[in-house]
């Protein structure tokens, strides 16, 4: 049984591997007897090199004919992670070198691992999981111990517990604990509610991270084919494909490529690119980033075995981030709260002097304090009942449910914008983006569909037709397959059931690839069996050309380059023509190849050179040096990519919410300016000297002059990333609010240095992704667009919140002021202003934060970077409601037992409901800032209906139920009526005001920022 896994041993002779024989032949006849007749056979299977032997067995079942592995191999996990960590050259050639870990590994170097559930799983089982280990949750209890860590919350407690103290040794613990018992409970109460929602939203932040991570993809290739998985899904004996921007997923070993260079300043903290190749540094860590080149590797260690596994596991999953809008709503509260505790203590102190000075009545009409008479007792119970009084003033006045508010409509704002294909990574993007003025986009996949596909060919100055491969010279077609087959990143794979070959890579590549393959019919094998790649530079976004030497069996070599027409063209001297025939280029001709390339660029094609040298200094073999200058001219492709679906609109939706929409590209003048004028940023009848500019042309103007024309240019054709960034600079030197859409690794500082990046999901790598504030999943422009209206959402729901709350808070303690100073007592209780404190915090937040972006939000012109968080509009709104408030509550304190015939009790309890229903009717009102009809799409919010229905319900139940809790008395319908007409006054008042014009800049200053 203890053959049921593989053993190593090093150095075996001939005489140890006939003994490891017969111990196969002894242990397969004992496996078939423990099978009990089942007709199952387990076949051993002998394996060795250089310095190991290894044992395993095959089960092969005659009833399906599936094999299977009972066990796969034995190696110790922790010295090959520890090597590879290590970067241990001399204990990689112990085990055999890279070959030999990968037949240990039972992986096959050029189909890779078979993808059957069962090897995967028995991988995972055996080497673990490509996942980290994360430090747990934040608790429920740990949000409910924060809570009660405020400070006005404890004093609360604290007065609470010498009320409960003191009412019972007066009145007996039947009577005496209501007053300080009741406020225990809707402290507790409070704080359970408020450690909930935050507990919720943690949740649900800790969710989305882990989707958004869970995005990331590799490809891996695996039963012969490349295929896309997540980085979680990994297993050890997996071969990657790694090209320039991609995350190394863990740590392995180099198989093959050419010039592949990572990027370890994350594991080492050098900026130097390290070179990777497998004669000396053949070690892959994970987290690294590939900068240059291209290459297979073997994943030896996932997880937490890796390098990167060790610094993950000591990152907490709490994020402390706070986005700017939070950051400057809690200073809003910071003042706010100084006025409110302002208010408080003199509160306070008006009580204190009335109380002492006798000027004060209890429930029954007597004095409360008279000098000499009155028990301590009694008198401590009214200091601490002033004193939780004054307290809860401070509780309502501090708005702390302004960052609550932040973080609920970004947590739902971010789950929605997930479903349409908008990852969130920075919590800030969303609100900033909904202040963006300009965006910046690339053209290729995010305003076309990135569907490439060959549509002309033109060999020498004539352009090819169908079946092109019948009627080119055999010495030119020869060239093309060299010069396409070699020089890719693509990949062409043939498996044995089907005839149609499989490709696969960037969409260029694949549409250049298929193009050769089924139209110029290239034998990818046989063109690879018979050449070797001597050289390679990899294509980037500054070179725009990538370049491959070769040399084939006959000794020849040959220089091949790829890339924009112009750039090749310009390297040529000569070129082919379909009869074989290499001539030289004259000017002539070269203004003629220009046209050509003019002409495919007018009908929005990306327009693809090829050329070609023969190189006879055989000492190029040894210098690698790839020729550049003095090709021929092998041919012109046109790839069309369609404009996506829809884009026009999208880029129509931006003029008319005010927002600059700027095309930036790699692609030549002429093609820029097809897209531009067929999706709309450039009107057909518009100056396009002023709009298109070319990358060289914007760079060599001088600082003036890129400031003048900066918000004049639409377009930047064949543009570099240094020239992107630049662009940039510029706008945000002139005070806009940028968003910038990247997809390669060279947009990263362009992406980075946006007030908004916007990377790619589909064709972005992983060093765009990881620059970027949000993801577009779909690479769609029209995603682009609803994140802008989502921004504008949480901003716009973030102010209707704003206006709500200061409106209660000015309210309550105008009320609470005035009522201490003229009567002596404030009419609402501490246990009143605590639910109301509920409803304006989290309820209310709840309510206004999730409401859905609406059209009109894209009719409005941009916030900017230096617009008020309260505007001018908002002030109208709010003074106008809480001046209403002010005044009917007031009458009702001081007028309300003559206008009803009640008592004081009875009194209060009309103030108390009047001002939460006001509360209830308000936040409709706040739900339309300019909007007159406050209905308008409110069915599809029925989270907003649900909480206002709830918030009514426990009212009721507050006013009619909890008599001692709430120390209110139960109310006839006449009364209910008569607060439900006071409160729905709001709705006409909130109509009226807004037909005073106002503009929505700034009308007093507040310290937002």
């Amino acid at each position: 049984m203890f053959l049921d896994k593989a053993h190593s041993v090093r150095k075996p002779n001939k005489r140890l591997r006939k003994i490891f024989r017969v111990i196969y032949f002894v242990v397969s006849l004992a496996k078939k007897v423990i099978a009990n007749g089942k007709n199952t056979q387990f076949l051993p299977r002998f394996s060795c090199g250089p310095s190991y032997v290894a044992i395993d067995f095959q089960a092969i079942d005659d009833v399906d004919d599936k094999h299977r592995h009972v066990c796969l191999f034995d190696i110790d996990q922790k010295a090959l992670s520890e090597m590879v960590r290590e970067k241990n050259f001399n204990s990689l050639c112990q085990y055999g070198g890279v070959k030999e870990v990968a037949t240990i590994l039972e992986t096959n170097m050029n189909v890779g691992i078979t993808a059957k559930e069962s090897d995967i799983k028995y991988r995972i089982d055996v080497f673990g999981s490509n996942t980290y280990e994360k430090p747990p949750a934040k608790s429920f209890l740990s949000f409910v111990f924060e809570a009660f860590k405020d400070t006005t919350i404890i004093i609360l407690l604290v007065c609470a517990v010498f009320s409960l103290g003191f009412g019972i040794k007066q009145h007996g613990p039947t009577e005496g604990w209501y007053d300080g018992g009741s406020i225990i409970v809707a402290v507790i109460l409070v704080v359970v509610v408020s450690a909930i929602s935050n507990f919720k939203q943690s949740r649900q932040f800790d969710k989305l991270s882990d989707e958004s991570s869970n995005l990331m993809k590799v490809g891996v290739v695996r039963k012969g084919h490349r295929q896309p998985i997540s980085i979680f899904e990994v297993v050890v004996g997996d071969i990657v494909c790694l090209k320039i921007g991609d995350q190394v997923p863990a740590d392995g070993l180099f198989l093959d490529g050419h010039s592949l260079k990572v990027d370890e300043s994350s594991m080492t903290g050098e900026s130097d690119y390290v070179e990777v190749n497998e004669t000396d540094n053949p070690f892959l860590l994970s987290g690294t980033m590939v900068t240059d080149g291209y290459g297979h590797m073997l994943v030896t260690s996932v997880g937490m075995n890796t390098a990167w596994g060790v610094m993950m596991s000591s990152i907490s999953r709490d994020s402390d981030e706070q986005t700017p809008l939070q950051a400057r709503l809690n200073k809003l509260t910071s003042y706010i709260g100084k006025v409110g505790l302002l208010v408080a203590f003199l509160v306070l102190v008006v009580l204190l002097i009335r109380y002492f000075t006798g000027n004060t009545e209890d429930k029954h009409g007597n004095r409360e304090f008279n000098y000499g008479k009155t028990k301590a007792n009694d008198v401590m119970n009214a200091v601490v009942r002033i004193v939780a009084a004054a307290v809860t003033i401070v509780v309502v006045a501090i708005p702390e449910g302004l960052p609550l508010a932040v973080t609920l409509t970004l947590a739902y704002s971010m789950k929605r914008m997930m479903v349409e294909n908008s990852m969130v990574r920075k919590l800030s993007a969303c609100e900033t983006m909904g202040s963006a003025t300009t965006i910046c986009t690339d053209k290729t996949g995010t305003l076309t569909l990135n569907q490439m596909k060959v549509t002309e060919f033109w060999l020498g100055k004539e352009v090819m037709t169908d079946k092109a491969s019948l009627k080119i010279a055999p010495n030119v077609l020869e060239m093309l397959h060299e010069g396409v087959g070699l020089n890719t990143t693509g990949e062409v794979y043939r498996q044995l059931s089907t005839s149609i070959p499989e490709i696969s890579g960037s969409p260029t590549e694949s549409a250049i690839l298929s193009w050769v393959v089924f139209d110029l019919a290239m034998d990818i094998d046989e063109l690879k069996q018979g050449h070797k790649i001597l050289q390679v530079e990899a294509f980037n976004s500054e070179k725009k050309r990538s370049g491959v030497l070769t040399r084939m069996d006959g000794k020849k070599i040959h220089a091949h380059w790829k890339g924009a027409a112009e750039m090749i063209l310009s390297m040529c001297s000569n070129y082919y023509t379909k009869n074989g025939n290499n001539i030289p280029m004259n000017d002539e001709e070269r203004t003629q190849f220009e046209m050509i390339i003019k002409d495919m660029a007018a009908k929005c094609l990306r327009c693809i050179a090829f050329g070609y040298k023969e190189v006879t200094d055989e000492s190029v073999e040894v210098s690698r040096k790839i020729e550049e200058t003095g090709l021929t001219l092998l041919g012109l492709v046109g790839l069309k990519d369609p404009s996506r679906p829809g884009v026009r609109a999208a880029v129509q939706a931006c003029r008319d919410a005010g927002v600059d929409v700027k095309m930036i590209t790699g692609d030549n003048i002429f093609t820029a300016k097809a897209i531009a004028i067929e999706s709309g940023i450039v009107k057909p009848n518009e100056d396009l000297n002023n709009a298109v500019v070319e990358g060289v042309t914007f760079r060599n103007y001088s600082d003036e002059e890129r400031m003048e024309k900066i918000n004049t240019i639409r377009v930047m054709a064949r543009s570099s990333p240094s020239d992107k960034l630049l662009m940039v600079k510029c706008l945000k030197r002139k005070g806009h609010v940028v968003a910038v859409t990247g997809d390669g690794t060279n947009d990263a500082p362009a992406l980075k240095e946006a007030d908004i990046g916007l990377s790619m999901g589909i064709q972005g790598t992983e060093v765009a992704k990881q620059s970027s504030d949000i993801v577009i999943l779909d690479d769609n422009f029209t995603s682009v667009v609803t994140v802008l209206k989502w921004g504008r959402c949480v901003y716009n729901n973030i102010q209707k919140f704003i206006q709500f709350q200061l409106t209660v808070n000015v309210a309550a303690l105008v009320i609470n002021f005035v009522a201490a100073i003229s009567s002596g007592e404030v009419p609402l209780t501490a246990v009143q202003l605590l639910w109301v404190n509920l409803i304006m915090d989290t309820l209310g937040a709840l309510a206004l934060a999730t409401e859905q972006p609406t059209n009109d939000l894209m009719t409005k012109q941009p916030v900017g970077r230096t617009e008020p968080l309260i505007t001018k509009i908002m002030w109208r709104n709010l003074i106008a409601q809480a001046l209403y408030q002010i005044t009917v509550l007031l009458i009702l304190e001081f007028k309300g037992s003559t206008i009803f015939g009640v008592n004081k009790n009875v009194k209060d309890t009309l103030v108390f409901n009047s001002f939460v229903l006001c509360q209830v009717f308000n936040e409709f009102t706040a739900r339309k800032m300019e909007e007159k009809n406050i209905f308008k799409g409110i069915v599809k919010n029925k989270l907003f209906l649900g909480i206002i229905g709830m918030t009514v319900v426990l009212q009721v139940v507050m006013v009619e139920f909890l008599k001692k809790f709430a120390d209110t008395e139960r109310l006839n319908w006449g009364q209910w009526v008569a607060c439900i007409v006071i409160a729905a006054m709001s709705w006409p008042i909130g109509w009226l005001v807004k037909f005073i014009p106002v503009s929505s800049k700034q009308f007093l200053s507040l310290p937002t920022q």
